[in-house]
């Protein structure tokens, strides 16, 4: 791999959605509050309908956010395709991949934009909420902060647990925790980073992929690539507001599985189904 910058020029937050105003709206508020101003929106959004747009409209209009809305129509889960249009359309040289229910520490985007390293992925971390505390979480309490203290959250119902230790105001702890931690550094949608350059190499999300595993085949086949992963999960961590999930089934699971195995024995790195659609002739397995 050709040497490059250390340090990213421009930096785009993709934000996935489906038809989640009223959550996309927490996490867009989180965005607009962030410590570090220098870096665009990009909301990859999976076929939402017009009540989305005009969410987003809203807060254009703010003036606060850069937000680009690359969208498709509503055709089924179809999000890898929708984040493989995001990575091909952006000008952006490092992209932070997000869920449209993730509210982000006000430090989010400085902490990637820090520890971001050629050659590497960021593996961050969340913490998932209870639908109570999800729905009392309002603008102000987001923009004060106040929903990233272990004792407010579990004040307004979360479980008292270790996951909350991700908030410990302590950066000395947390990076002791991102040491000992027997997880993975693995890429999780709602809080994982890298180049743009290097996702376009591996082709980018593989689109025979469906709900379960989408993101862990990519860092798979990013590992096989030759990046290496940092542990961030205690650095920076989001809160996942919680919801439904109706597009989780057994089957797809199954065949996600294994597209995977696959990936780790063949040691693929190039999605065949990805950005491009024909293969390159520098491209190996």
């Amino acid at each position: 791999m050709s040497q490059h910058q250390a340090t990213p020029q421009s930096i785009g937050v993709v934000i996935t959605t489906y038809n989640s105003p009223a959550w996309l709206a927490k996490v867009l508020t989180g965005y607009e509050n962030q410590s570090n101003k220098d870096f665009r929106v990009i909301i990859a959004d999976d076929g939402s309908t017009d009540e989305t747009r005009q969410l987003i409209e809203r807060f254009r209009d703010r003036g606060i956010l850069t937000i680009d809305h690359v969208w498709h129509e509503d055709d089924g889960f179809r999000k890898c395709q929708i984040l493989n249009k995001a990575i091909r359309e952006t000008s952006c040289d490092y992209l932070i991949f997000t869920d449209g229910d993730c509210i982000p520490e006000p430090g989010f985007i400085a902490t990637h934009r820090r520890l971001a390293e050629p050659g590497h992925f960021l593996s961050g971390g969340y913490i998932k909420l209870t639908m109570p505390v999800s729905e009392k979480i309002t603008d102000d309490d987001i923009r004060s902060g106040v929903i990233f203290e272990p004792d407010w959250l579990v004040a307004n119902g979360q479980p008292k647990s270790h996951k909350l230790w991700k908030l410990s105001p302590s950066k000395g702890f947390r990076k002791l925790l991102n040491a000992v931690t027997p997880a993975a550094a693995s890429w999780n949608g709602m809080n994982s980073s890298t180049w743009t350059r290097d996702l376009i190499a591996v082709n980018g999300f593989n689109e025979d992929m469906q709900y379960g595993g989408l993101d862990r085949e990519l860092g798979e086949r990013l590992w096989n690539y030759g990046h290496k992963s940092k542990q961030i999960r205690y650095s920076t961590v989001c809160l996942h507001l919680d919801h439904a999930r109706g597009y989780s089934k057994p089957e797809i699971w199954e065949k996600n599985r294994a597209i995977r195995k696959a990936v780790k024995e063949q040691k693929t790195w190039w999605a065949e189904n990805g950005i491009e659609k024909s293969r390159p002739d520098s491209a190996g397995a």
